[in-house]
């Protein structure tokens, strides 16, 4: 009988686990929602798109980019859910549903466009005035949607998770305080849109989307770098046992 032992490092524990999980979705919302802008500027800036000839392969791809947008998004909660819960259970909850309901007005939005789709396509002999007029309405759902989901709910997750990060102080405490600072910022530049002030893509917007934009980035780097810092006064965070694969026997 042969006995050999193998060489392996130790597995991850489960916060780092989680923790890299949501750094990695974290950073995949940034990724996956820049290029949607472009793709849609024809169809959300033209008209008369709905009218035209040609590919609207663009504006596709935009609408799957945003739906792996909105599942990242959705990816960020259900990854911390378990180690957050343990230092705010009621704001962990309240995480979870506004991730998830930024998601949901996410979808609302694709769908608005890939619709303005439909029409371009299978129905080009429809009155044009009809087309573009329905095409407006489609495109207005879509801008309310960005304003409502993306616009206003970072300030709500970050009312849920970065006060418990500040608290729990499982990362460099300048990290949650961006979020902190930047939830009155985009709660007002928010209003402001509502109610006709700037629009939501002004200079004026993006310098008060800035802290709320720091903070989800920053957060999602350091969790997927080095994970949450141990808690202080709290009890370890659980550990998976490892695997018995230490022998192999051969007969």
């Amino acid at each position: 009988m042969i006995t050999a032992t193998a060489t392996h490092k130790p597995p991850m524990d489960f916060t780092r686990r989680a923790t890299l999980a949501a750094g990695l979705f974290y950073i995949g919302t940034f990724v996956f929602s820049i290029p949607a802008l472009f793709l849609y500027k024809g169809v959300l800036d033209d008209p008369s798109w709905v009218l035209g000839v040609g590919s609207d392969k663009g504006v596709l791809w935009g609408g799957l980019i945003e739906m792996l947008t909105a599942l990242t998004c959705i990816g960020t909660a259900v990854a911390l859910y378990p180690v957050i819960k343990r230092h705010g259970p009621g704001r962990a909850i309240g995480f979870v549903a506004s991730r998830t309901l930024e998601a949901a007005t996410i979808v609302v939005g694709v769908l608005a466009v890939l619709s303005v789709c439909t029409l371009r396509q299978d129905l080009g002999g429809t009155d044009p005035t009809v087309l573009t007029t329905t095409a407006r309405a489609l495109v207005a759902i879509k801008d309310w949607s960005f304003l409502m989901g993306p616009g206003v709910m970072p300030a709500i997750n970050a009312l849920c998770f970065a006060t418990i990060m500040y608290q729990s102080r499982r990362v460099p405490r300048w990290i949650p305080t961006l979020g902190i600072i930047g939830i009155p910022m985009l709660l007002v530049s928010s209003t402001a849109t509502l109610f006709g002030g700037w629009e939501q893509t002004s200079n004026i917007a993006m310098l008060l989307a800035l802290p709320i934009g720091a903070w989800e980035l920053s957060v999602g780097i350091y969790m997927a770098v080095k994970g949450f810092r141990p808690a202080p006064g709290t009890a370890p965070d659980y550990v998976v046992e490892p695997a018995s694969r230490g022998e192999l026997v051969n007969a």
